[in-house]
């Protein structure tokens, strides 16, 4: 953002910034999962997000997120369920094996953690599947733990969980076979239940095949795909819609666009009087493969995040909980068991108010998020950006930001918050130079 400065206020900024240099001088290294990682100027992984790194709550198996990836990995009881894959990979991991555009926006440090310009904590659990197809894997499932710059909100958080799965099939004739056979199988089992679903053709010009794919088999592939999520959300959801007893369980897909499947879809449940978006899938295109040096096949996937779905099936309304160590929060589950959560905090919000000048070189959303949450960590419930202004004389820009303090635990007293805030205040104007209005 370019405005023009008089000379008094540029030297203030070059004081502000040979300020920022002395107080925030960083370690030379981030140490993750007792590893030392040099750092660089892309650097930009928070303390608050290495403190989550290895936490692995989707391995415990009476937490909501291990129940639910328990769950999952039962419904695909001949699938490969792993677990356990270190969360630093390369940018060519995470973006370039998968058919990401140079300008893609995941890209940005805006968006991603860089621990520096060599690596980054992986945004989506796809950055493993060049390396999972390369072993040879035909039926496999993949939980991880994934790190994401986001807003502040009840349903956003930079670390969450996502499970991905794959079947490959040959290109041949033996996998044209075994597609069909499975196929009738699927179908079998889902004309018997109580579902009711809303489909899309399976290829269109909209959401055609890949050049590489034979037409015929390729709307195989996708209608197997189609026909193992649908049975998977009869799993998940078949005794849980609460639409009534009787009621079906209404399932729809929707065209859609992800940069490493065509035709990719996305599927969405009526559950409880709404549609709800539960995850993305497609046929993986071909390069994937061909990197992973996996010839003659073709394959489908789908990811889906485990918050997501806990929330709904638990009735969690914050996905802070997630991460409580309360016992009123983990005495509430055990494993194998889909249990309503019955909330114990009703403890009130308070909201506090910072306005500012925007520095010469702006602020991101993302940026004054991870301060709050590197600052106040858990206790901030939601970052709504309020006002912005520009000013018409002098070109200068400016924000408000709405901090909501709230524990999930406890209540907060006025000047904890009020000096919380402070400290937020005090970090803005220390690390980015900002100007208080």
């Amino acid at each position: 953002m370019s405005t023009t400065v008089c000379r008094a206020r540029l030297s203030r900024h070059v004081f502000r910034t040979v300020q920022l240099r002395r107080c925030y001088s960083a370690p030379a290294s981030v140490s993750l999962l007792g590893k030392d990682y040099p750092r660089d100027s892309t650097t930009n992984i928070t303390s608050a997000i290495i403190d989550k790194v290895g936490r692995n709550l989707y391995m415990n198996p009476s937490h909501p997120l291990g129940i639910l990836q328990m769950l999952i990995s039962s419904h695909f009881r001949d699938f490969n369920s792993m677990t356990g894959f270190t969360p630093v990979v390369t940018p060519a991991q995470n973006f370039d094996d998968l058919g990401f555009t140079a300008d893609h926006p995941g890209r940005a440090a805006t968006d991603s953690y860089y621990i520096n310009r060599e690596l980054m904590l992986r945004t989506h659990t796809s950055a493993h599947e060049v390396e999972v197809f390369a072993r040879q894997e035909r039926k496999w499932l993949l939980s991880a733990d994934v790190y994401r710059r986001d807003e502040i909100d009840a349903s956003h958080y930079p670390v969450f969980h996502q499970m991905e799965g794959a079947r490959v099939f040959s290109a041949d004739a033996a996998g044209k076979a075994e597609l069909e056979e499975d196929n009738e199988r699927l179908s079998h089992h889902l004309s018997r239940s109580n579902i009711v679903i809303e489909d899309v053709p399976h290829i269109t010009p909209a959401n055609p095949h890949q050049a590489a794919h034979d037409p015929v088999l390729a709307e195989l592939v996708a209608r197997n795909l189609k026909l193992s999520l649908n049975g998977l959300m009869l799993t998940l959801f078949g005794g849980n819609a609460g639409e009534g007893a009787g009621e079906p369980l209404r399932v729809r897909w929707i065209e859609a666009y992800f940069p490493f499947t065509t035709p990719s879809y996305e599927v969405e449940v009526f559950f409880r009087g709404k549609w709800l978006e539960i995850l993305g899938c497609g046929v993986v295109q071909q390069q994937t493969l061909d990197r992973a040096r996996v010839p003659d096949s073709i394959s489908w996937a789908f990811g889906l995040g485990l918050e997501r779905i806990a929330m709904i099936l638990f009735s969690i309304p914050d996905i802070r909980l997630f991460w409580s160590q309360d016992p009123r929060f983990t005495s509430q589950f055990a494993a194998g068991q889909i249990s309503t959560f019955k909330p114990y905090s009703k403890y009130p919000a308070c909201y506090k108010d910072v306005s500012f000048w925007l520095p010469d070189t702006g602020l991101h959303d993302n940026d004054f998020c991870d301060l709050v949450r590197d600052t106040a960590g858990d206790l901030v419930q939601d970052v709504v950006l309020i006002d912005s202004f520009t000013h018409p004389k002098t070109n200068r820009s400016s924000k408000c930001y709405r901090v909501n303090y709230c524990s999930m635990d406890r209540s907060l007293s006025n000047e904890e918050t009020n000096a919380l805030h402070q400290q937020v205040i005090s970090t803005l104007k220390d690390k980015f130079g900002v100007e208080i209005r």
